[in-house]
């Protein structure tokens, strides 16, 4: 008898479960989510005009941005803010007019006289084809470019209209265009701000055509916007809070190769432990100290196919590098004589004339190979930040092939071992190096060059 109404509840049970809704799948969700029309209407109240001289007018349901003869950019800003939401847009430029959405956008009197300054979806009709990376307008520039993201530059369709959505939930903030990931950022320098539509200043000659932007179906979605976010994605992410990992960047193999607080894993690169005067250790940030006699310092351990990403700030007329792949010597330390990702002071420091074609300016493959903008061939020159603000490092090597990154920009590209490093290495300084940059693993160094550099966010991955 308890066997039989055992089976009895066990059907019942069945039987309710059969009988409860299914989960909400996300297009359920998103079909049913509480969307408010953003768009602005005619007369254009809720919204304020700041910034240059373009005009901003509703032309049907579209909002027509159009540039005019003026300095600096233009923005129509929404006069309420918001803190967590989910927007979507469309937009279609003319090619020659870079456009964006200002996404919890700042302006202060006390900052650079109260220009519009924060986070920015970008809407790239150049060849170089950004759309939907994040750009931090005058501030720190580009928090995510589209440089390792082929498949969102192919989804931009020039001269038609495109979709975008935009995600800013927490410190997170992500952008699809046309449905495909464009990026993932998190960062938690702004949490709450104005929505915006840019016109960027262009050459008068360009501008006195009038070009113009159009921005339709601009919709907001406050109400819980976490519940309505689209599913995780396979696109890189990247953290931009200092000495910190975020969970996606931790499965993506990423480890913290200084922990911002104690000299753990470093030591210096003549041997022994960490120098005892000339690096300090201070509210997440390593320094080496200008004239400080502290010495290189390198890492404990060895690395032979990785990706290095390193925040540093230059002082004024510094000059330091980032070596990697550096043999051991026989008393422990390792040598610093190897590869070295320049890091300099382009503007104020000797150097920077020195060496063949630019072969020893900032990003440079120092005294072999020139920093150039290898990114965007249209625009050659580097996106560095100047003295006394961040900038981003990175150094990928995969067996044989090198390449060195700065601030989200491909700037340096080579082989190991092969006829033109050769060639390269023979009208260097190097020239008479036994064995230079044949190392295959080795050691990272963090230069003292007498001048005063700050490092942090040290991470690392390895393939």
């Amino acid at each position: 008898m308890a066997r039989r109404l055992t089976v009895l509840a066990l059907t019942a049970l069945s039987s309710a479960a059969l009988a409860l809704p299914p989960a909400s799948p996300p297009q359920a969700r998103q079909a049913t989510a509480p969307w408010r029309d953003l768009m602005p209407k005619p007369g254009l109240a809720g919204w304020h005009r700041t910034g240059g001289n373009a005009t901003y007018e509703m032309v049907g349901d579209e909002l027509v941005g159009r540039a005019v003869i003026g300095k600096g950019n233009s923005w129509l800003v929404s006069d309420q803010l918001y803190g967590d939401f989910i927007v979507e847009f469309d937009a279609k430029t003319d090619p020659a007019l870079n456009s964006g959405m200002m996404i919890r956008g700042q302006s202060r009197p006390d900052y650079r006289n109260g220009v519009v300054f924060g986070y920015q979806a970008e809407i790239d009709p150049s060849p170089r084809a950004w759309s939907a990376g994040i750009y931090d307008e005058q501030r720190r520039q580009w928090l995510y470019t589209l440089g390792r993201n082929e498949a969102a530059r192919k989804a931009f369709r020039p001269g038609e209209w495109n979709h975008y959505r935009v995600e800013a939930i927490g410190h997170r903030i992500r952008t699809f265009l046309n449905g495909v990931p464009a990026a993932d950022i998190v960062d938690n320098t702004d949490a709450r701000g104005f929505l915006a539509f840019q016109v960027h200043a262009l050459p008068d000659a360009v501008a006195a055509k009038g070009p113009e932007v159009r921005f339709k179906g601009l919709r907001i979605l406050t109400d819980s916007p976490a519940r309505h976010a689209l599913p995780e994605t396979t696109l890189e992410q990247q953290g931009w809070q200092p000495d910190q990992l975020t969970a996606a960047e931790r499965r993506a193999g990423w480890t913290l190769l200084w922990d911002g607080r104690t000299p753990r894993g470093w030591r210096s690169a003549k041997g022994g432990g960490f120098p005892v005067k000339g690096w300090t250790i201070a509210d997440g940030v390593l320094t080496v100290e200008k004239n400080g006699g502290g010495g290189d310092i390198a890492t404990a351990g060895t690395v032979r196919n990785f990706e290095l990403s390193i925040d540093f700030r230059l002082s004024e007329g510094a000059n330091s590098g980032i070596k990697y792949l550096l043999p051991p010597l026989q008393n422990g330390g390792v040598s610093n004589v190897g590869f070295e990702y320049q890091l300099l002071d382009d503007a104020r420091h000797p150097d920077a004339k020195m060496g063949r074609d630019g072969n020893r300016t900032l990003a440079s493959l120092y005294d072999l190979i020139p920093a150039r903008n290898l990114s965007d061939p249209s625009s050659p020159g580097k996106r560095g930040n100047p003295p006394g603000e961040w900038n981003r490092a990175t150094i990928l090597v995969r067996g044989n092939h090198v390449e060195h990154w700065l601030n989200g920009f491909k700037v340096v590209e080579y082989e190991r071992g092969s006829d033109a490093l050769k060639a390269t290495i023979a009208e260097s300084k190097f020239a008479k190096v036994t064995g230079f940059g044949t190392t295959a693993e080795g050691a990272i160094l963090l230069q003292d060059h007498g001048d005063r550099v700050d490092f942090r966010s040290i991470k690392l991955r390895r393939f």
